[in-house]
């Protein structure tokens, strides 16, 4: 009989991290059956082998290298059945990253969610800061203006503007469900038949933008993407990518890609050179602080 839920772990070096988000996994409740793959990224810390002795019902793959965040969640997807064209495995797939903990029920609540909006294909919950923040990532807009308003800043200086503050719907209260742009891939709940029209995340992302962009595809083949604040999940965030240099200059890179990938074609050519001049721009005042910037070491970064 297949499962309900697979879910998915992308670890690197973040062993304590994931030791607790597996408790709070394995300690779910609710009618929902669920199996979990962890993927390791070439950890250098244990964190295989805490996940072997600690937790044997989770399913562990270990990669020789780290292809990034979009090439390890594939490894897991398709080590669960998901996919283009796929005929069996989970009814939906979880990106869930070892830095959060989730509640008792969110699994539960959250696949009850996409049962009740069939539309659907992909939903995230409120994601909130240690700080209890919320995390703004958890509802984006995928409007190219959004896109050009975060880059100029205007989204931070005019937050409560339904124009500039577009990008993370920070004009709208957070208690308010609805339809987004994109969710988070820190958790997102996508449903398999939207993955096997949409197909897997591109992996010549290698960490950032690959949750819009999947989320991009899923809308392109006519699934919504919902937020659902009535499920809350705690996320510390950025604990892998902040002992990394070069996730710092793939965020910029991966900014690049997204917009020659999604936008540029039906860009002015005037606005589209400003667009890139000013990613290139700061990707390369990037590279130069990182370049002075102590950090552990960094790993591999795919090509885009």
């Amino acid at each position: 009989m297949s499962t309900d839920l697979g879910v998915v772990i992308l670890n690197w070096n973040t062993r304590d991290l994931l030791r607790a988000c597996l408790r709070s996994v394995f300690a779910a409740r609710g009618p929902v059956t669920f199996s979990v793959c962890v993927v390791d990224n070439a950890s250098s810390d244990g964190s295989a082998a805490m996940v072997r002795a600690e937790f044997p019902a989770a399913h562990v793959l270990e990669s020789p290298v780290n292809g990034g965040y979009a090439a390890g969640n594939n490894l897991g997807l398709r080590a669960l059945g998901f996919g283009p064209n796929r005929t069996t495995g989970p009814r939906f797939a979880l990106l869930l990253n070892p830095d959060t903990v989730v509640p008792p029920f969110a699994f539960a609540d959250m696949t009850a969610y996409l049962d009740a909006h069939p539309a659907c294909g992909a939903a995230g919950p409120r994601l909130v800061l240690p700080t209890g923040e919320l995390d703004l990532a958890c509802r984006r807009s995928l409007a190219f203006d959004a896109f050009i308003y975060r880059m100029l800043g205007l989204s931070r200086l005019f937050p409560r503007s339904r124009r500039f503050g577009q990008y993370n719907l920070t004009y709208l209260s957070p208690d308010v469900e609805t339809e987004v742009g994109a969710v988070v891939g820190a958790f997102m709940l996508v449903r398999g038949a939207a993955i096997a029209q949409a197909g897997l995340l591109d992996e010549r992302f290698f960490m950032y933008g690959e949750d819009l962009d999947w989320a991009m595809a899923l809308r392109r083949a006519g699934w919504q993407v919902r937020y659902n604040p009535a499920v809350t999940v705690l996320h510390v965030k950025r604990a892998a990518s902040r002992q990394s240099h070069q996730a710092q200059i793939a965020f910029h890179e991966a900014m690049l890609y997204f917009y020659r990938k999604h936008y540029a074609a039906t860009t002015p050519g005037w606005l589209g050179a400003l667009v890139v001049a000013g990613i290139r721009l700061n990707l390369h005042a990037t590279r130069l602080r990182e370049r002075f910037t102590r950090r552990g070491p960094a790993p591999a970064l795919a090509a885009a």
